[in-house]
């Protein structure tokens, strides 16, 4: 098989990439020029260099594939990021399929994400079919990602065979930019956590993340979408985990909800008006933290054989891989 990976230079592409080639695979990447590629060091790979806001670069990557693993994304909460996200996420992922489509790819593997569930009242685990009112959906990331699903969707009514996988909160190695989750652990490491918030995240090993595409790839029915996760976790249990696997010790300040959006709002303010950077927190993290995001990956498990690697290797992991690469 001859697979393409978008996305394949970041934390989930990059591991699949890994992945595909431990199973005997030819993998060609997609990677944009001038990109870094830390995660494809020493990796036997095809490398088309292009983007996939540029259809022109799409057609030499995708011809002659047997399969597509779109996995490229702009995850960002930031709201200078917002345009950027719906192009990359939306325009990016109908360019992708289009394609895929004229080329003749026997099947699509699209990286969604559980932000495109519903969450049920309460706590409880949602699954594939909880629903979601996209209008309480705010502008930037998660409204992307769920017009690209959608954009997947309608592809796949069109004739070209898309699986859909819906990744939780990915935690292992190769997570160089690093993503919203590995900056929690960064921080963490840093000893810059002083408190928690009243919240819950579903966590799930990368690699886990990683065979779950090729799974949905081999086993997915097109049209259906696919939770990859595994255990629900608060994240005061989070940092307790964290704390015992890196010797540190976890915070033990319950931040009330108030407090954390005010600091968001002075810290947009400061580090991302004034000093022209990333706030460590935003306003829009905060306000979906106010709810737990949980999730059932039942249906993965029975219909794929989604792995569930216990989350602790998943923390040791990550925190073996950043500080063996000098982020703690």
């Amino acid at each position: 098989m001859k697979a393409l990976v978008t996305g394949a230079t970041g934390f989930i592409g990059g591991n699949l990439v890994r992945e595909l080639l431990g199973d005997g695979a030819q993998v060609r990447v997609l990677a944009r020029p001038g990109s870094d590629r830390t995660v494809l060091e020493d990796l036997n790979v095809e490398v088309a260099e292009g983007d996939v806001t540029d259809p022109a670069s799409l057609r030499p990557a995708v011809e002659g594939c047997d399969a597509v693993f779109h996995v490229a994304a702009w995850y960002a909460y930031w709201p200078r990021d917002h345009q950027r996200a719906y192009r990359v996420n939306v325009e990016g992922t109908t360019n992708v399929l289009r394609v895929a489509a004229e080329k003749g790819v026997q099947r699509v593997v699209h990286t969604s994400s559980v932000s495109t569930v519903g969450l049920e009242t309460g706590g409880s685990p949602a699954d594939e079919n909880t629903t979601l009112d996209p209008r309480h959906l705010a502008a930037g990331y998660k409204r992307s990602k769920y017009e690209a699903e959608q954009e997947a969707l309608r592809a796949h009514r069109d004739g070209l065979p898309v699986v859909i996988v819906n990744p939780s909160a990915p935690v292992g190695g190769w997570d160089p930019k690093p993503t919203p989750t590995g900056r929690v652990i960064v921080d963490f490491l840093k000893g810059r956590m002083f408190g928690y918030l009243n919240t819950g995240l579903n966590v799930v090993h990368v690699r886990d993340v990683a065979r779950g595409h090729i799974l949905a790839l081999e086993k997915g029915k097109p049209g259906e979408r696919y939770i990859l996760g595994n255990r629900n976790m608060s994240l005061q249990e989070i940092f307790e985990t964290l704390g015992r696997i890196a010797g540190r010790r976890p915070p033990r300040l319950q931040v009330p909800y108030w407090a954390a959006l005010g600091f968001a709002h002075m810290d947009e303010a400061i580090e991302g008006r004034l000093l022209r950077r990333t706030p460590r927190a935003t306003v829009t993290e905060v306000r979906l933290a106010k709810r737990k995001m949980y999730f059932s990956a039942e249906k993965a498990v029975r219909e794929l054989g989604l792995p569930q690697t216990p989350v602790e290797e998943a923390f040791a992991d990550a925190v073996g891989w950043f500080r063996q690469h000098g982020y703690a």
